[in-house]
């Protein structure tokens, strides 16, 4: 009989603008085994996000309180806004043999590795500084000059690119996703998680007859 093997935890980092949510949204849609956290934040609700979905809305004072009892695995501060991500949640999702996937920047990325030490670190990179620009104003969400500090703060955190384990360029999103993909499926094979799964299997062909 096959043991479910405690799940994988993956973040994904980019900067604004690199098609991150969207990859990510394609992938969790497409992978029955995996689950996207849902972080909670300060920031405004945008136009179509939808509370529990996109993000757990949430105001300073609370997300302050939530901070001071350890409610999280990783915190940050990103354009004067709080993000962080609920330590409970990702724990027991784990726990029952799911993968989790974490869109979170650097800063993020680097407190969940230091505290979960076989989370897989992924940077989705866009394919030029000219192409980052272009998205970002096709969005038609901000103005030049919210655009021009997206684009200063992009440069910073693309500078953290090498702190990852994979590194996907989002040139084209079909091959994007392809490559997020072969990730997840090669981490799945690795001998310690197939060992769990196929622990009956091994136990069989191993047997003395």
């Amino acid at each position: 009989m096959n043991t479910a093997a405690p799940g994988t935890l993956y973040t994904v980092s980019a900067p604004s603008g690199a098609g991150k949510t969207s990859l990510v949204a394609a992938l969790v849609g497409q992978d029955p085994d995996l689950l996207a956290s849902v972080s909670h934040t300060t920031r405004a609700r945008r136009p179509g996000e939808v509370e529990g979905v996109n993000y757990h809305f949430t105001s300073r004072e609370q997300f302050e309180q939530m901070l001071g009892r350890g409610d999280f695995l990783e915190h940050a501060t990103v354009f004067g806004n709080l993000y962080g991500t609920s330590r409970s949640w990702v724990m027991e999702t784990l726990a029952g043999g799911m993968d989790v996937i974490l869109e979170i920047d650097w800063q993020g990325a680097r407190q969940v590795r230091e505290r979960i030490r076989a989370a897989q670190s992924i940077y989705i990179l866009p394919p030029s500084r000219d192409t980052l620009e272009s998205r970002l104003q096709g969005r038609k969400q901000d103005g030049a000059e919210v655009i021009g500090e997206r684009m200063r703060q992009a440069v910073s955190e693309m500078s953290h690119w090498d702190e990852s384990d994979y590194v996907v360029v989002n040139d084209r999103f079909d091959v994007a996703l392809a490559d997020l993909q072969a990730i997840l499926r090669a981490n799945r094979l690795r001998r310690p998680a197939q060992g769990m799964r196929l622990s009956g299997l091994i136990r069989g062909l191993l047997s003395a007859t």
